[in-house]
């Protein structure tokens, strides 16, 4: 995995969940815009203070997680 500089991971800002850059924006606040359809654009015009490198690499760090941990899943 390539070293990630704009994930940060604090216990005291959104209890410890992985966050953009030290801010209130969790990597899960942006992979689910990106699984609800809105664009790059979209994200970034409702949070103007994240740039869209941290958009990318949100999305990779999701992925790396992704793949892994095992998750469950029900049958269809």
């Amino acid at each position: 995995m390539q070293n990630l500089t704009r994930i940060t991971r604090n216990p005291e800002v959104m209890g410890g969940k992985p966050c953009i850059r030290g801010m209130r924006v969790t990597v899960g606040t942006i992979v689910g815009l990106m699984a609800s359809g809105h664009s790059n654009s979209d994200i970034l015009k409702a949070y103007p203070y994240l740039e869209e490198d941290d958009i990318y690499e949100a999305l990779a760090y999701a992925a790396w997680r992704a793949e892994e941990i095992e998750v469950p899943l029900r049958s269809a």
